[in-house]
């Protein structure tokens, strides 16, 4: 996992290397059963459709304002290679609204997965917080059980 700076406040960069072929890792990323294993609740109601609209549910956070609900959207994918979403939370109260980009790019054997999620305000104390927990959470919780997913298929 990269562990160089990352000094644009507005976004969060994840580079990891999995031990698995770019194809397992879509799967991991597109199928709802595997989505299910690896991130919050709700994300068993995914479609690989563009456009498609779903809801997660988490933890409230409230020093971030975040109020535990998260409306994705499908922007775009190409198979195997790229996805994009919108998360916004569902509270119209909470400005968030972000662009979550992963990218796989397959490395020896394995795939190097890049994440790059954007849309964080540099001004919004609230956002900055919601930045710090999602940056650690990305980087420990979500591929950790992400990469333990692809382990047991």
């Amino acid at each position: 996992m990269s562990t160089a700076p990352d000094d644009d406040l507005t976004t969060i960069r994840v580079d990891q290397f999995l031990p698995h072929p770019p194809a397992k890792v879509w799967r991991a990323l597109t199928e709802p059963a595997l989505l299910a294993q690896w991130q919050m609740p709700g994300s068993e109601n995914f479609r690989l459709e563009v456009g498609h609209r779903y809801t997660m549910t988490s933890v409230p956070r409230p020093n971030s304002r975040f109020s535990g609900t998260v409306d994705v959207q499908i922007l775009a994918y190409e198979s195997e290679r790229m996805l994009r979403v919108r998360w916004a939370d569902a509270d119209p109260a909470n400005p968030a609204d972000w662009t979550i980009t992963w990218t796989l790019e397959q490395e020896g054997r394995g795939t190097r997965l890049f994440l790059v999620h954007e849309g964080f305000d540099p001004d919004d104390p609230a956002q900055m917080m919601a930045r710090t927990i999602m940056h650690g959470g990305w980087r420990s919780h979500v591929t950790r059980a992400l990469g333990q997913t692809l382990d047991r298929l």
